[in-house]
């Protein structure tokens, strides 16, 4: 299996007088598997990779003599590709750490392997959020967002602006099956009703036959359970067919400023959505955003990407801090015990099923008129607290969880 894309972060030799941690054939190697060309490579791919980079730059590393490697490879969106790249790049290119991971059965696939091995699992891109209920692991954490979080903010604010009624179109896969479930309580905890459910193959490209099912339940929310690439087409594929009328209105489940460039404000005004990263949140992230961009030709960072950057820097304290990189549940029982510091999530904490918990926020497309320039796309319209951001600690049948 050739990667697509290996980068030497840093290339010092050790040696340095002052105190090395001592790692593992003398190199931290930090492997970003990702979607380099599918449906979901605006927002993760090379741009994770990039993000990755940045967050080893600034550990502050190199001044300790410490080597750091970047590995980045394209798993296509196959669970097998991705288990394959995972167990070689554990056993013959001593990988540390398995970064991003998007789409959730690759992610599950992964963080059972990584457990086997003991090395650590860094999840940005998947959301289901079995990964921190049934299928939680010592060696993982899950630090940007999940599918309890997405269902709790769009879902819970819908419902209670008056979205009573609502149909699914949703990916036939894990993530779109967990987003769909979990969306699907918070509706019906909060008074509304689902009146029905379609599933469309991954990746998808015709809707039209899965619109007209959603239309023809008379819901008040079509809510898409996809992502990336499905979610543009989706949406466009709605505006094309006269979807939305006077009753009617779309719900995007998973929705990221770089889907909301592809199908323009024109299109995208309007739709409600939840992240816990905004490039132009505040002056943080537009620094970030600024140093990102040029390195991703001129696109604005995801919240994915954002994650991939904030999880890397707490691993990096995490095993500058134990001065060894060769025990990854030792490791990842650090980064648990450190609470977490980063410029693009602010002070947080990392619990025992592993999810990183930290703010999260409620967004708004802007209509055209609003905007001020390129990549100005939305508002936030509430701040979710960390607090009630993601699911309860007890509620998601993590074996980890005592009690």
């Amino acid at each position: 299996m050739k990667h697509l894309l290996s980068v030497s972060a840093l290339a010092l030799a050790l040696g340095c007088a002052g105190a090395q941690a001592q790692v593992s054939d003398g190199v931290i190697r930090i492997g970003v598997m990702t979607d380099m060309s599918g449906l979901y490579s605006d927002i993760t791919g090379p741009g994770s990779v990039v993000a990755a980079r940045m967050a080893v730059e600034d550990s502050g590393l190199a001044a300790k003599g410490v080597k750091v490697e970047v590995l980045g490879a394209d798993h296509q969106n196959k669970p097998d590709v991705g288990s394959n790249i995972v167990r070689r790049w554990i056993d013959i290119d001593k990988v540390d750490v398995i970064v991003d991971v998007p789409t959730s059965s690759i992610a599950l696939a992964v963080t059972q392997i990584v457990k086997e091995k003991n090395k650590v699992f860094l999840v940005s891109g998947a959301a289901a959020s079995d990964l921190t209920g049934k299928a939680c692991s010592p060696n993982t954490v899950h630090w940007t967002y999940d599918t309890w979080a997405l269902a709790n903010g769009t879902g819970k604010a819908i419902v209670q602006t008056g979205g009573k009624t609502w149909f699914f179109v949703t990916a036939d896969y894990a993530f779109g099956h967990a987003l769909e479930r979990d969306t699907a309580a918070v509706v019906e905890a909060n008074g509304g009703k689902v009146l029905g459910t379609v599933r469309h193959p991954f990746p998808g490209t015709d809707f039209s036959s899965f619109l007209l099912q959603a239309q023809a339940s008379k819901a008040q929310i079509i809510a898409f359970a996809n992502a990336g690439g499905d979610t543009i087409n989706s949406i466009k594929q709605a505006a094309e067919f006269g979807v939305v009328n006077e009753g009617t209105s779309l719900a995007g489940l998973l929705v990221f400023v770089n889907d909301v460039h592809a199908l323009g404000l024109r299109t995208a005004q309007g739709l409600i959505f939840t992240e816990s990263f905004y490039w132009d949140r505040n002056e943080a992230s537009r620094a970030f955003a600024k140093r990102f961009a040029p390195q991703s030709k001129g696109n604005m960072p995801s919240m994915v990407q954002a994650g991939v950057y904030g999880a890397v820097t707490h691993y990096l304290k995490a095993v500058a801090a134990l001065q060894d990189d060769t025990d990854g549940k030792a490791i990842v029982a650090k980064m648990k015990e450190t609470p977490t510091d980063d410029p693009l999530f602010g002070k947080g904490t990392i619990r025992a099923d592993g999810r990183k918990i930290h703010d999260m926020f409620l967004l708004e497309v802007k209509r055209p008129a609003e905007s001020k320039g390129p990549w100005d796309y939305m508002k936030i319209r509430a701040t979710i607290p960390a607090a009630e951001a993601f699911r309860p600690l007890k509620d998601g049948g993590c074996p980890l969880v005592s009690g």
